[in-house]
């Protein structure tokens, strides 16, 4: 495949993208928003795993004793 080709192929890919989401305004601002909330979202997963994984014994819910009530024998 040559270089003229292959822009061909590309141009195409950007046409169907501009007609399917950026043609109308209303539609555009939807996939902004919606990408902006999902990927905040995703973030904010990824982020809050990370800092579990790295103070992992350091929790409150990792303390044994702390929250417990004394067992009333």
């Amino acid at each position: 495949m040559d270089y003229a080709a292959q822009r061909r192929g590309q141009r195409g890919l950007f046409e169907g993208l501009y007609r399917v989401i950026m043609r109308r305004n209303s539609v555009y601002v939807t996939f902004v928003i919606a990408g902006a909330f999902l990927g905040e979202r995703a973030v904010d997963y990824g982020v809050h795993k990370l800092w579990e994984y790295n103070n992992v014994g350091k929790r409150y819910e990792d303390i044994p004793v702390l929250g417990q009530r004394q067992s009333e024998e």
